[in-house]
């Protein structure tokens, strides 16, 4: 089974708003997949599709070789976590309570957590380095950590796919970076498919294998960075001046804004 994610003439509207548009494409297992654009193009609405929040209206997806709609809520929670923008929880729950929240799909009939979970717990814990913070709240950490516990809660539930609306946004370059790092090692180790939404297209560029550039809810590029990172694309979607050329820390593309001042003819 290679192909994990398969998407087919996806289309889906908010009353007599259309905001995704006949969108195609697959994601294969193992793959890192970021879906970029410019605000208000689809790309929260096809994450909540993607992840059965939201229900077709037209079109195809699939979730490891079969219909979405086939399966309920606790057997797509086996195969698929998501991790939103913004979690909030009302009760006082601890850092090791949230990420055990993980393993609720996989409960019996009365929800105990059984050895195993407590163990697939820790090690998620482990694994995203957030042990120490065992017993703060949620609510006592900081954005980053918040988002790597999210992150272990994810790992917890034991899926193939993860995947995460915006995880970077509002944190600074480090934990920036070190979100990126560990969605690359879950990559990697766990041979896990990672599919984001991201508004940082350089951060896209360096981690993406594949990407995949909306606007508007319709496809304008599908494909490696390098092929979707073209100045022609970018500058026709986004409506600023930018410029594109390589980065030297390796073969993607690197992504420039142009500030005004610099367009301003010289006095």
């Amino acid at each position: 089974m290679n192909t994990t994610v398969y998407v087919n003439q996806l289309s889906f509207s908010y009353e007599d708003t259309q905001v995704l548009k006949d969108l195609s494409f697959s994601i294969k297992k193992g793959e890192f997949f970021i879906v970029i654009g410019p605000n208000g193009s689809g790309k929260t609405t096809l994450m909540k599709v993607m992840t059965g929040l939201l229900k077709i209206q037209r079109g195809e997806v699939k979730i490891m070789e079969r219909p979405i709609k086939g399966y309920s809520r606790r057997m797509l929670a086996r195969q698929l976590a998501f991790v939103p923008q913004l979690f909030t929880i009302d009760f006082p729950f601890t850092v090791s309570d949230v990420v055990l929240l993980g393993r609720s799909p996989h409960l019996g009939i009365f929800g105990l957590e059984s050895e195993k979970d407590i163990r697939l717990m820790k090690r998620a814990m482990a694994f995203t380095e957030v042990s120490h913070l065992a017993r703060r709240r949620l609510d006592q950490i900081s954005g980053g950590e918040r988002q790597r516990v999210l992150i272990a809660k994810a790992i917890c539930q034991e899926t193939e796919i993860i995947v995460l609306d915006e995880p970077t946004a509002s944190l600074d370059i480090a934990h920036q970076l070190r979100i990126m790092d560990l969605m690359e090692k879950m990559k990697t180790e766990k041979n896990i498919t990672v599919i984001m939404v991201s508004h940082d297209i350089n951060l896209a560029a360096m981690y993406a294998d594949k990407l995949l550039l909306i606007n508007k809810g319709k496809m304008v590029k599908f494909g490696l960075p390098a092929e979707v990172l073209t100045y022609h694309t970018l500058e026709s979607v986004y409506g600023c001046p930018l410029l594109v050329d390589d980065n030297p820390l390796g073969k993607q593309p690197r992504v420039t804004p142009v500030p005004g001042r610099y367009l301003m003819p010289e006095r």
